[in-house]
């Protein structure tokens, strides 16, 4: 009863803002979805095999509240069902976001029950993250996002300190847009107690290289989203090729 009550507290307050929001102005509903070959991420592959990936996000102004998930075609693998919230601020130059993740598959959440809120038993896994989005005067982007509350956690110290940073290129080459990425995390895991951090046992480098994408015209009025991704993890020494379409 007290996970309910903690879970229907939460999604009233959610409501409320939302539905005020949209009382004082009209804001932008979107939906779609991404059909991908497998789903890495951050250099992690949380599925062998194709994947659907749909999202739904309200936006007005800076803000934006969305829901993303994933999917395994046979259901195996690779579920995921996440909800955020993100604020743009500065003329578009930053975006503050927290992400609340939940995996409902053994052996990734530690605990596949959605409505458990208990910090000691909790899948979910809160996420606080500040992008520099890039400028004219310095095109580089700038994600820096830590786990604060949830299912990644020291079991000695009760907290959460897997931190993850990466910078991202973006530019256009014969009309097809390429973005190159290099993530890592500068935080060791305790190997004494027998630790390991949510991207891995060592600080070091875990999501490198880019993606490539391109709206193929089909029609006149109809066009496909494509994308193509080479990833590499050097601390897992592993090398991903992924392929997407977006609808």
């Amino acid at each position: 009863m007290l996970k309910a009550r903690k879970f229907f507290t939460i999604l009233m307050c959610t409501l409320v803002v939302t539905g005020n929001l949209f009382a004082q102005e009209k804001g932008e509903v979107t939906f779609g979805a991404d059909l991908m070959s497998r789903y890495v991420w951050r250099g992690t592959q949380f599925s062998t095999g194709p994947v659907i990936q749909p999202a739904v996000e309200y936006s007005k102004g800076g803000f934006a509240l969305g829901a993303w998930g994933s999917y395994a075609q046979d259901g195996s693998d690779g579920a995921e069902a996440d909800l955020y919230a993100s604020y743009t601020f500065a003329d578009d130059l930053f975006t503050a976001t927290v992400t609340d993740y939940f995996f409902p598959t053994d052996g990734i959440a530690v605990n596949n029950s959605y409505f458990d809120y208990k910090k000691a038993s909790t899948g979910h896994i809160m996420e606080a993250t500040l992008a520099f989005n890039g400028s004219d005067g310095f095109p580089i982007s700038i994600l820096a996002a830590m786990n604060f509350w949830g299912a990644d956690q020291d079991a000695d110290s009760d907290q959460q300190n897997s931190l993850y940073i990466e910078l991202g290129y973006g530019f256009t080459y014969k009309e097809v847009a390429i973005d190159l990425f290099a993530g890592f995390t500068p935080i060791d895991a305790d190997e004494d107690k027998g630790e390991s951090g949510f991207y891995g046992d060592t600080a070091g480098f875990l999501n490198m290289g880019f993606t490539a994408s391109k709206e193929v015209v089909i029609t006149e009025n109809f066009s496909l989203p494509l994308s193509a991704s080479v990833i590499a993890n050097p601390m897992a020494e592993n090398l991903f090729l992924v392929f997407g379409v977006s609808f």
